[in-house]
């Protein structure tokens, strides 16, 4: 990914922005918060003193640069580091080995303890790879990256793809690969306009390569709160009748980045890509390391191509009443400081919960996120794709289901124009 500079004048001396009172709504852990955090003399912004001041990590709090812009990551080719995993994982979790795996629940998510991520070699991460595919969730204790240079911890992420660099979130100072979430000290305001506030995605989906395994650390925080939700979208789409598989197998959903950018921007924040990335995405994915298919909606999407909105609403809002609702598909994962929490976004979605307290300290936390395969509907898509081609447009796509869903195969063949 490459970066450009592009100054942009900043007017603060170092105080909190003021803002009217009633636009602000609610906290947002990611981006800029106008009614406690600071702009440096040089323009950057960050946040407060105190919270400064009073983190035990302050090369990983969040800062956000208006000055720095950044390219999309162009098409790549994606060989997922699972491929290459002994099947056994036997180098992860050698005969006699000091770790401990307990399953979460049955099918989705475990456990471990006695392996330390920052002191895996490369085919040790590999068998990583392959076994997050497998249990689409996977909790590790005791972790040592957040005490790690910044720079170890970024060549570590790298090792499973190129590392997104998020369009609005805060990151470390030079190290905008990293994704950080700072929820403030206090109660969130979340619930001053609303009973609940689930928020099931998979991450980046608008980007034409999202996201393949994130890893999620907690670096410090409250002794309880905060838990991510996880939901088998595997299990969930395999759950699904045949007929009704066969009619979302054929279907493209456009997933877009203009709410986010829009939202950060109206709170002050920045856009670190000047771009809004839409992009059309299969709404039953392929993963090629499992050979399985998955429901890979709504997250950020907001059409499905050939449908009129509101057959397009009843069908995502059916989805995500599904996944919101199946219980027996999901799991909790808890953190305590130096957790980490390592998830395959193309078999799961994940919520944050917002149930802090009302004298809770700041949650502070870190995401690394590397980029995997353009999402495809099969097999046959997978192993024909190719970054030197050409990538349809919206606008292309709805014309060729215009006459309802097309042949597939024979596009992706290169049959058909």
């Amino acid at each position: 990914m490459s970066a450009s500079i592009k100054p942009s004048p900043v007017e603060d001396k170092g105080k909190a922005v003021k803002y009217e009172k009633n636009i602000w709504r609610f906290d947002d852990a990611i981006h800029f918060s106008p009614s406690s955090d600071i702009v440096r003399e040089d323009g950057v912004l960050t946040v407060s003193k105190k919270a400064q001041e009073t983190s035990n990590y302050p090369q990983w709090l969040p800062t956000w640069d208006p000055k720095l812009s950044f390219e999309d990551e162009p098409p790549f080719s994606h060989v997922d580091r699972g491929f290459f995993a002994d099947p056994g994982l036997k180098r992860l979790f050698p005969e006699g080995g000091a770790h401990k795996i307990s399953n979460i629940t049955p099918k989705l998510g475990s456990k471990v303890e006695g392996v330390q991520l920052s002191q895996l070699a490369p085919d040790q991460k590999d068998d990583l790879a392959l076994f997050v595919a497998q249990r689409g969730v996977v909790v590790f204790i005791d972790q040592d990256l957040r005490d790690k240079d910044l720079g170890e911890v970024k060549k570590f992420g790298q090792h499973f793809g190129p590392l997104h660099i998020h369009q609005t979130s805060g990151a470390p100072e030079g190290y905008p690969e990293f994704h950080i979430t700072f929820k403030r000290a206090g109660p969130p305001n979340t619930f001053r306009n609303k009973i609940s506030a689930p928020g099931w995605h998979s991450d980046v989906t608008y980007e034409l390569q999202p996201a393949g395994i994130t890893f999620f650390g907690l670096i410090e925080g409250p002794e309880a709160g905060g838990d991510t939700l996880f939901a088998d979208a595997i299990e969930a789409y395999e759950r699904l009748s045949p007929s009704f598989q066969k009619f979302l197998d054929g279907l493209r959903l456009i997933h877009s980045a203009r709410a986010q950018a829009e939202d950060s921007l109206k709170k002050g924040s920045i856009q670190r890509k000047k771009f809004t990335s839409e992009t059309v995405h299969p709404l039953i994915r392929y993963h090629p390391v499992l050979n399985k298919r998955s429901i890979f909606a709504k997250a950020f999407g907001t059409k499905i191509v050939g449908l009129k909105q509101e057959e397009s609403d009843l069908i995502l809002n059916f989805i995500q009443r599904f996944i919101a609702t199946a219980l027996d598909l999901q799991l909790r994962a808890s953190y305590e400081p130096g957790t980490v929490v390592a998830w395959d976004n193309r078999r799961v979605f994940h919520s944050a919960v917002n149930d802090f307290g009302e004298d809770d300290p700041a949650r502070h936390c870190f995401r690394i996120t590397p980029l995997a395969e353009r999402p495809v509907g099969s097999k046959e898509e997978y192993e024909s794709w190719s970054p030197n081609g050409r990538e349809r447009t919206v606008e292309e796509w709805e014309d060729l289901y215009k006459d309802g869903i097309p042949n597939l195969k024979e596009i992706f063949l290169g049959n058909l124009d």
